[in-house]
């Protein structure tokens, strides 16, 4: 049966605009594309640990399949939620299947009817779906500016407010300044969440994120992080008081309506966390490679194109869908895999070609790149 006319009208107008998505296929390309920011989805260490967990405490024969409520809730569950709570400083941790999943199920589920959300205007789309699916009033403030942000909570008082941001935006790579932002959630008694997907494994001591490393995670209503990126397995966990997990439980339909993830999932993700103890000098080298991938867009004369970051996503912004998919296919050519993100992911005028930075990238493979991003520019 073909496609209904309105939907194929919707694909030909993505060709016309040149922004038509496609699965990309496997490639042996420097990567600079990946949100692997340490490497851990290609650990064969995380790898054999996990299965020799399973293996050692019999967890393979006790799991079961089925949502977490049901059949679903195997032992590992606890174990990992008590190992993760704990490194994170947090009362409790509720793992979900996914980034998708944690955000879609808390913004659908904890702000209320006559509650108000103020998100970020560059909010992660999971972030907007689960606002969408929520009864509450959502209003939407501009990038990282408070006094759009204070001017629309005066628009509110006597209400339950809450206020959503990320702690280190997919897209460009900046950061808000949080202190500030815990100062005037805490001066309105508003309710602070913050979206860590890409500070896990990058910020802090051990990769604990931005919150945490900044001393200021104790002090907002919940933590959400992402274990696809730094940690390179699937799955999230929502951080924040034991009331809040419990309401979780029984009302966040994207996890009381879906099965749990298997004991071999859980297992990779404490394995990873536990190797997060003890991969100090990788993350120190990630971090050593983001400042060197700063000096050089300077020495290169690139600085003005990128959007400032200090985060392991630099993106530098090439108007036009052609233009930029043109210079990142030269860049691919040349043996480096590098994405072009278009509009309409990003807004029309700025799309940009997205580096993501990696422990495992070489000095001279970033010093490559950036020569070559300024040949095919200038």
């Amino acid at each position: 049966m073909k496609l209904p006319e309105n939907l194929i009208q919707k694909l030909e107008n993505r060709k016309q605009n040149n922004s038509l998505r496609k699965l990309p296929s496997f490639n042996n390309l420097v990567d600079f594309s990946s949100n692997d920011y340490i490497g851990f989805s290609k650990s064969e260490s995380v790898f054999r640990q996990s299965h020799h967990y399973l293996i050692e405490n019999e967890i393979i024969q006790n799991g079961a399949t089925g949502s977490r409520l049901i059949s679903g809730n195997h032992s590992l569950y606890q174990i990992a939620e008590s190992f993760i709570m704990q490194f994170h400083e947090a009362e409790s941790a509720l793992i979900f299947n996914s980034g998708y999943d944690a955000n879609a199920g808390f913004f659908s589920a904890v702000p209320q009817r006559n509650d108000i959300i103020l998100y970020d205007e560059l909010s992660h789309a999971s972030i907007r779906d689960g606002i969408v699916m929520s009864n509450a009033k959502s209003y939407k403030f501009n990038h990282n500016d408070f006094e759009d942000l204070e001017r629309l909570i005066l628009k509110f008082p006597d209400t339950n407010i809450y206020i959503v941001t990320e702690t280190v935006f997919s897209m460009d790579g900046d950061s808000p300044n949080l202190e500030e932002l815990v100062q005037l959630s805490e001066k309105y008694n508003c309710y602070l969440v913050v979206d860590e997907a890409h500070t896990l494994g990058v910020f802090g001591e051990k990769g604990e994120g931005l919150m945490q490393n900044l001393k200021l995670h104790n002090r907002i209503f919940a933590r959400i992080m992402t274990f696809g990126k730094g940690l390179g397995c699937h799955g999230a966990v929502v951080l924040g008081s034991l009331e809040l997990k419990e309401y979780l439980v029984n009302f966040a339909r994207s996890f009381i309506y879906t099965t749990g993830l298997s004991p071999h999932s859980v297992a990779t993700i404490l394995v990873a966390y536990q190797h997060l103890e003890i991969e100090k000098e990788t993350i120190d080298k990630l971090r050593q490679n983001i400042v060197l991938f700063n000096q050089q867009k300077n020495l290169f004369g690139l600085k003005p194109m990128f959007v400032r970051s200090k985060s392991a996503i630099q993106s530098a912004i090439i108007p036009g869908n052609e233009n930029v998919k043109r210079i990142a296919q030269q860049l691919q050519d040349k043996g480096f895999d590098v994405k072009a993100i278009l509009s309409p992911t990003v807004p029309e005028g700025q799309e940009r070609l997205r580096f993501c930075i990696h422990s495992y990238n070489t000095e001279e493979e970033i010093s490559q790149i950036l020569e070559l991003l300024g040949d095919f520019v200038f």
